[in-house]
């Protein structure tokens, strides 16, 4: 028998003989403090938890279930669920198994045993995650799942205490109701972690305001991360003086103190809006997770004092003191429920588990785009007296956007040559933005728009400027200069309703938070089975080209974190009518399946209005129609290339072709628009028009986008002949040197000689 499940029996046997010997010498004097019925329940939830872990355990043992860290010594949280609603949303620590325990049995019809069991043998019939790991949530019950959490779930949990009053002031339907509390645990080591001293400063910056924040902060303190001691003053010398933050300490070994301080915690919370923080101390019994042997770096006497310490044994001993029950019916109680917990271990083990890569992803990238376009074609039309919108160039054709006697524009989205009645005018693509953005936020009242600097100023680039004199503070607002706050707010708005759009100042600085993205937002709907979403549309200021400014931080060429995020949308504009219709679809692609939509807006492109020199021809009218995801747009209709590209390489390819066609080398450009997911069909057809294809790619070669578009042409099947020109791997220097390193025209021009000169 291996060291785990010889740790499983030696934590049974210990509880059953301590149990035992519990006397009338070990009554308490806090009779009275609990009722019989309720101290009972708890008791039970705690129990129920233990055995829900020595199952997970002896499974994994017998390697027939699988990862699953346990919560033993920490059963002090079922209090805090007592301390709860069930209508309060929790986001839990992964050692919150009797807390889930002691909510879900307030669900009627709910079965906490073999819900947990079924995540831990995988079984697709597992009600949360579908089979895909073993979390704690629960729909019915509003607990929001997290896996491994390190603290990342709290950014969100600030955002959602943030939207309860938000969402109620505003008449937006809102899954909880507006006095709830917010419930957020976490770990003694977690607490180390920069995200949760964020999410944590957040809070207490957003109530110093006068922002209502309705949060409990629960950080269970076991005294060891994995294998790392935490100071035992550490965590109230951290947190106990912060001004604007409640601090209460509550020992969550002895249930009697946990539930009194639990509820005094969620009272204030709910009562004055204000964020609290719980520090409830607690033991590890068992080891951190799976095979990890605790014995190989905590001493006997260190084991000892934890187990001494059992929850469990403290909740019977107030029982037995405080006369509610005694010893022999405690024993009883605590073998059924363990009877029950391995019949149903014995069950799920016959249940099916997920047996195709279909059935795994399912969940990754829900897609309706029936519903999606009549979301957009809901948009209230153009308004041509927009805050941004500029004057009409006297005297310029609003042609094609690419110049008197260029390449003609194919596809869905022709620029008519007057505008019709009512629509604005030519616009750059920063005021196509601001444009649309407009029509969004006066159209649906669930709209957010957020971010560093983008109310009173307007975004760094102007991009939001006038949206919050127009729309006001509760609409239009700025938040910390902290990335993961922002994203957190977003993925908190998300949650209570809303669509919120948040703006990163920079692609670099995207990467301070890409795992509120990559871990948070992109998990929720696939560790939920879709039951939980994160409708949200981040707009990032990126890519390279700015002339004068910024180096490697503003003008940053790297798309690779992003693109490799699985179900999440990137979509890069390279002109104004573009933009606005691509906007359109991201918003409502986040309303109708709660999509993760990134939004590159290329800062270069912002406010170019020429595509050759004077002619002003980079203007177009910003488009409403729908734009569905995963399309491409394609210039010209030339039939010795195709030059594929996007962002900043658009009008680029579009002047090389221009060049080239002087030479006798006509060129089609195709824009991608999409980087995830990429316009494959679209792709393979113009491909194969030419049977030529150059890519131009301004990020990386190594890691950039042209590798993606390789590997979709050849797995498409596609044998024309195939060239690439990208950025060197190289950050952005700062001045002329930036010259050196990133994708030039005579690049594209070179390459595409070069690979038309082969073929010939």
């Amino acid at each position: 028998m291996g060291e785990v499940a010889r740790s499983s029996l030696d934590l049974d046997a210990a509880f059953r003989t301590a149990l035992a010997g519990l006397t009338a010498a070990d009554r308490c004097d806090a009779i009275g403090a609990i009722d019989a019925a309720r101290g009972l329940e708890l008791f039970e939830s705690q129990v129920t938890s233990r055995h829900l872990d020595l199952a997970a355990r002896r499974l994994g043992a017998a390697r027939q279930g699988f990862y699953s860290i346990g919560s033993s010594g920490h059963e002090g949280n079922a209090a805090v669920a007592a301390a709860l609603r069930v209508d309060d949303p929790a986001l839990l620590h992964y050692r919150s198994g009797a807390f889930f325990v002691q909510r879900c049995r307030r669900i009627p019809g709910a079965d906490p045993i073999r819900d947990v069991l079924l995540g831990v043998v995988a079984a697709a019939a597992d009600p949360i995650s579908g089979g895909r790991h073993k979390v704690f949530g629960s729909k019915q019950a509003s607990i929001i799942p997290q896996t491994s959490t390190i603290a990342s779930q709290l950014p969100r949990a600030v955002g959602l205490a943030f939207a309860l009053d938000r969402a109620a002031r505003q008449g937006i339907p809102c899954p909880w109701p507006a006095d709830a509390v917010v419930l957020c645990s976490f770990g003694d080591a977690s607490a180390n972690h920069s995200t949760a001293a964020g999410a944590i400063n957040t809070a207490v910056h957003a109530a110093h305001q006068g922002v209502p924040m309705p949060l409990v902060f629960v950080c269970e303190d076991n005294g060891i991360g994995i294998s790392v001691p935490t100071p035992p003053d550490w965590i109230e010398r951290s947190y106990g003086p912060r001004p604007g933050l409640t601090y209460l300490a509550a020992d969550g070994c002895d249930l009697p103190n946990a539930l009194g301080v639990a509820e005094d915690a969620v009272d204030l919370a709910r009562t004055w809006r204000v964020p609290v923080f719980l520090h409830l101390r607690t033991v590890r019994l068992g080891g951190h997770a799976g095979s990890d042997v605790e014995a190989a770096y905590r001493g006997p006497a260190e084991l000892a004092a934890d187990l001494a310490r059992d929850p469990l044994l403290g909740t019977a001993r107030y029982l037995l003191g405080a006369g509610i029950a005694d010893a022999v019916d405690l024993l009883d109680r605590y073998e059924r429920i363990g009877a029950h917990v391995r019949d149903t271990a014995d069950e799920v083990l016959r249940e099916a588990r997920l047996d195709s890569a279909a059935a795994v992803t399912a969940t990754l990238a829900p897609s309706n785009p029936d519903a999606i376009r009549s979301d957009v074609a809901r948009t209230v039309g153009n308004r041509a007296t927009d805050v941004l919108a500029p004057a009409r160039p006297s005297g310029t054709p609003e042609d094609t956007g690419l110049g008197p006697g260029t390449v003609r524009v194919l596809g869905s989205h022709r620029d008519s040559a007057v505008p019709a009645p009512g629509r604005p005018l030519p616009m750059t693509l920063a005021q196509a933005i601001n444009h649309t953005l407009g029509e969004l936020l006066a159209r649906d009242d669930d709209v957010l728009v957020f971010g560093e600097d983008v109310a009173r100023k307007g975004g760094v680039y102007g991009v939001t400027k006038g949206l919050r004199k127009r729309f006001g503070a509760r609409r239009v607002f700025d938040t910390l200069l902290d990335e993961q706050a922002v994203l957190g707010t977003a993925l908190g708005t998300g949650l209570a309703g809303f669509v919120p759009i948040p703006e990163i100042q920079y692609l670099a600085y995207v990467h301070n938070a890409a795992d509120q993205i990559r871990g948070e937002a992109a998990t929720l709907s696939f560790f939920s089975d879709g039951q939980y979403r994160n409708p949200m549309v981040v707009r990032i200021a990126g890519l390279a080209y700015q002339k004068g400014f910024g180096g490697h931080f503003h003008n940053d060429d790297s798309l690779a974190a992003l693109r490799d995020i699985p179900g999440v949308v990137v979509a890069v504009p390279a002109r104004a009518d573009d933009a606005a219709a691509m906007l359109r679809t991201c918003v409502s692609a986040a309303r109708v399946d709660g999509r993760v939509c990134l939004f590159v807006e290329p800062i270069a492109l912002y406010h170019t209005r020429d595509l050759h020199p004077g002619d002003e021809s980079w203007l177009a009218t910003p488009a409403s129609e729908h734009v569905p995801i995963g399309s491409a747009r394609v210039y010209g209709d030339g039939t010795d290339l195709t030059l594929v590209t996007f962002g900043n390489g658009v009008p680029m390819c579009l002047r090389t072709a221009d060049r080239l066609a002087t030479q006798g080398i006509h060129a089609r450009v195709l824009d991608l628009r999409w980087l995830n997911p990429l316009p494959v069909a679209d792709l393979l057809q113009h491909a194969e028009a030419t049977g030529h294809v150059l890519v131009a790619d301004e990020t990386r070669r190594s890691g950039g986008v042209s590798e993606s578009v390789y590997a979709a042409l050849i797995d498409a099947g596609y044998h024309g002949a195939l060239a690439r020109v990208a950025s060197e791997d190289s950050f952005v220097p700062l001045g002329p040197a930036a010259d050196t390193v990133l994708l030039s025209e005579s690049a594209i021009e070179a390459a595409a000689q070069r690979l038309c000169r082969q073929a010939r």
